[in-house]
């Protein structure tokens, strides 16, 4: 089923690779199979990455621990860290690490879910409010320049009753003996098909428009910039 938050961090990558000049050196921070590469190939792009999980991975540069990168202080101008904060059991220390390695002045694009089913167990542990993004990214030592929804609410409520269609029970009687479970059979098959029908269109109203007025989103995106260094007095 088409997803619009999948349509939405593309965008969000897409926007953000814009303003990276060519050139420069960017680390995709777990990036998994690097679907979002090929909008740096104007720059020097590395990517890092545990590959742990049983899924697809691109080639890392970096087989390594996120919070313990083999490379030296202020390497990247850019750094790209979609999807990664909830799988990571000690997000402060990666935060801090990413800082590191981030020269003065870089800039990094972080998303994560606030709203998203247990996913690449066991390595599954967090969800994300605004609040925590602005704790955390002032806590690591970054400035955020800008904090958004990424999907709106009708691509929120969309996964919803995606995942309602696939997990409602047919079998409702095995759960709620007798005549009530029997009689929500029919109901219960006939919503999965509705909901189903309902999450594929609401996804595409999704992609057409951000609805921001009401609800909440499944994932926030975060733009953070690591301070500029300061100017060292010149001695007298």
């Amino acid at each position: 089923m088409r997803n619009s938050s999948r349509t939405w961090l593309y965008r969000a990558n897409e926007k953000f690779a814009a303003t990276v000049s060519a050139g420069s050196r960017v680390l995709d921070a777990g990036a998994g199979d690097q679907k979002y590469g090929h909008l740096f190939a104007h720059c020097d792009y590395e990517s890092a990455d545990f590959e742990l999980v049983n899924k697809p991975y691109a080639k890392s540069t970096y087989v390594c621990d996120l919070a313990a990168i083999p490379v030296e202080d202020g390497r990247f101008d850019a750094i790209i860290f979609n999807q990664v904060m909830e799988h990571l059991p000690q997000p402060a220390l990666v935060l801090n690490e990413l800082g590191r390695v981030l020269k003065p002045g870089g800039t990094m694009i972080c998303s994560a879910p606030l709203f998203y089913e247990e996913h690449e167990r066991p390595y599954d542990f967090y969800r994300y409010t605004q609040f925590a993004w602005h704790f955390m990214m002032k806590e690591a030592g970054f400035i955020i320049l800008n904090i958004d929804w990424l999907e709106g609410y009708f691509g929120t409520v969309a996964y919803q009753l995606e995942t309602a269609s696939k997990y409602l029970p047919r079998r409702s009687y095995r759960t709620v003996p007798g005549v009530l479970g029997w009689s929500a059979v029919p109901v219960l098959i006939f919503s999965r098909w509705l909901f189903h029908l309902l999450a594929r269109f609401l996804y595409v109203l999704d992609e057409r428009g951000k609805h921001t007025s009401s609800g909440f989103p499944k994932n926030y995106v975060v733009i953070v910039q690591k301070p500029a260094a300061r100017p060292t007095a010149a001695r007298s």
